[in-house]
């Protein structure tokens, strides 16, 4: 070959040799895996739920391979099948926060959890609800919704000791699975098949099962053995799949257009309504005023709060302390904030009376807010700036409301 071969051979390489080397690596990544075995992916940070365009979901039929994801735990932490190759029999239970079901059946997880840690056992949790799914007035028994967020408080609280992974903002992994309602069982033998899918146990109170069918499900497939009744029924809270948004923005626009009213009430009424002698329901009041920042900023979630409980024995009551003649000033607000719930305006000017008439240990700084049993006793209180999830708890577990039926 000539020289001038060679170099007009080498420069047609130096032009088209990168070309030729990023198709391959596009024809590269375009090959499909092997099924079964792909990773799903999930948005680089979570915490931002997606509309899921509404499809029909199919439960997992028993022998079918379990299906791959990459989820983020509580502190961001991805998993994926992989992480549980090492264990013989592996527990996924599709739960969440909200649910009074799934509560019910924390403790008999965390129980199976421990029992199982040194018997070649793995299990996971997964929350599949899509926050956007999810209504105010669904969580009458819960202190917390299903977002990311919440997962990480709920494992806190409960000191999960078992990953909790959040499948909230595509549902991708959770539509594979198919999970009904929550808390719903899947069991895989070491090849990672289906052996059992279903409850846990038949009995949903506290205390009164110890997840039996779930562990003889486990004990089967450690064994070698047959499980009698490989598919069993759930019973729990639905899915909250993505394409239920239509019926949160139904009912957003449900309670906006509630009427809201504002009546006035002096200081004989303001002990008749702390005494709470008139309602068998906790009552929460909450003191403040358009003047006060804090009030202001916080008040939205007093009437999400109503939402969540109202249809229980609980009921919120918000007391002005405006001046009187404020009435349309404070009304105007209150509709802004669409607080349609029993509202009140101080008819007085002493506000030292009103002090004393809703609690005597109140300094008279605002906000103030009290939550009372009916005969008056005070269970809870709070001058300042509310920690809304501390009141939330004290709410729903409260003897009166409760976390479950």
């Amino acid at each position: 070959m000539r020289f001038c071969d060679i170099l007009k051979n080498h420069f047609t390489m130096k032009i088209f040799l990168p070309f030729l080397l990023l198709i391959s690596g596009f024809l590269a990544c375009q090959s499909p895996e092997k099924p079964g075995n792909q990773a799903i992916q999930q948005p680089a940070e979570p915490g931002n739920p997606q509309p899921v365009p509404k499809q029909n979901v199919k439960t997992l039929d028993i022998g079918a391979a379990a299906p791959d994801f990459k989820l983020p735990d509580v502190n961001g932490k991805n998993f994926t099948l992989q992480d549980f190759k090492d264990a013989r029999a592996l527990v996924v239970i599709f739960t969440c926060n909200h649910c009074p079901t799934a509560q019910a059946y924390e403790d008999r997880i965390i129980a199976l959890t421990a029992d199982y840690k040194d018997k070649s056992v793995a299990v996971v949790a997964i929350s599949p609800n899509s926050p956007l799914g999810l209504l105010p007035e669904e969580l009458g028994y819960s202190d917390l919704n299903d977002d990311y967020a919440a997962g990480k408080l709920r494992a806190e609280y409960k000191k999960f000791n078992f990953p909790y992974l959040y499948d909230g903002d595509t549902q991708a992994a959770s539509l594979q699975y198919g999970p009904v309602a929550t808390p719903h069982a899947f069991v895989f033998d070491e090849s990672r098949k289906l052996r059992y899918t279903g409850r846990l146990d038949k009995s949903e109170k506290p205390g009164s099962a110890n997840a039996e069918d779930l562990r003889a499900a486990v004990e089967a497939v450690l064994n070698g053995g047959a499980i009698a009744e490989p598919v069993t029924k759930t019973f729990g809270c639905s899915t909250k799949w993505g394409w239920k948004s239509e019926m949160r923005e139904d009912a957003e626009r449900e309670w906006a257009e509630k009427k809201v009213s504002l009546s006035k009430i002096n200081v004989n009424g303001v002990k008749t309504l702390l005494k709470n002698d008139d309602s068998k329901k906790l009552r929460l009041v909450n003191v403040w005023a358009t003047w006060c920042g804090p009030c202001v900023l916080e008040y939205p979630h007093f009437v999400e709060i109503q939402r969540m409980y109202g249809a229980r024995d609980f009921e919120f009551v918000s007391l002005s302390a405006d001046k009187p003649e404020q009435e349309q000033k404070v009304l105007e607000f209150l509709k802004s904030k669409h607080s349609a719930v029993s509202n009140y305006l101080f008819s007085e000017n002493d506000k030292y009376a009103l002090i004393e008439a809703v609690d005597k240990n109140w300094n008279g700084a605002l906000p103030y807010t009290v939550l009372v049993e009916p005969g008056g006793r005070i269970v809870w209180s709070h001058q300042g700036d509310v920690d809304f999830l501390a009141l939330k708890r004290a709410i729903v577990e409260h003897p009166m409301m409760g976390r479950y039926y």
